[in-house]
């Protein structure tokens, strides 16, 4: 198990390519916030991450609920939740409450549920938008979204990486 992850091998999510997994199935990014929910999903071949919603936080089992339905209307094989650790790498109350929601989305879907380190992803989205000439007001209303983005794109990014041959850096010219 991956550290800062709940159950489940990132490699063994049906669909990587790199660990031969055998249907397609599409990852669920979350970044979950105290009054939205950022919503992406990664595309058939795990390699990109698009943003698809912001839910409005309903409380108790709705959100659960609705992010569930997604997961089934979408495919989901495995969901990356973004993991708010303080800076200093500490596990505050925002950590908390998001480890107790990926513990009961893993439940209630039966799927597995990694956390990812969001550190900075919210800012980072917000400077990306700065940059792109979005509105102050059209940011706000995307930021959850574009995070999730970001989240489920390290996620991929970091699977990839990691299941790609590494070069020992021998010439394979000298074996001739």
């Amino acid at each position: 198990m991956a550290p800062g992850s709940l159950p489940g091998d990132p490699g063994a999510v049906k669909g990587n390519p790199a660990a031969g997994g055998a249907g397609v199935r599409r990852l669920l990014g979350i970044d979950y916030g105290e009054a939205t929910i950022g919503l992406a999903v990664s595309d058939e071949t795990g390699l990109i991450a698009q943003g698809v919603q912001a839910l409005r936080r309903r409380g108790g089992g709705a959100d659960l609920e609705a992010i569930a339905g997604l997961a089934r209307e979408r495919q989901v094989g495995a969901i990356v939740m973004g993991h708010p650790k303080n800076m200093d790498g500490t596990i505050g109350p925002s950590a908390q409450a998001a480890e107790a929601f990926a513990r009961a989305l893993g439940d209630l879907t039966g799927l597995p549920v990694h956390l990812w380190d969001e550190r900075l992803s919210t800012r980072q989205a917000e400077r990306a938008m700065i940059h792109a000439g979005v509105r102050r007001a059209k940011r706000r209303a995307a930021l959850d979204v574009a995070a999730a983005t970001l989240i489920l794109q390290g996620f991929l990014d970091h699977r990839a990486l990691a299941a790609a041959p590494h070069d020992s850096g021998e010439d394979e010219a000298a074996d001739a």
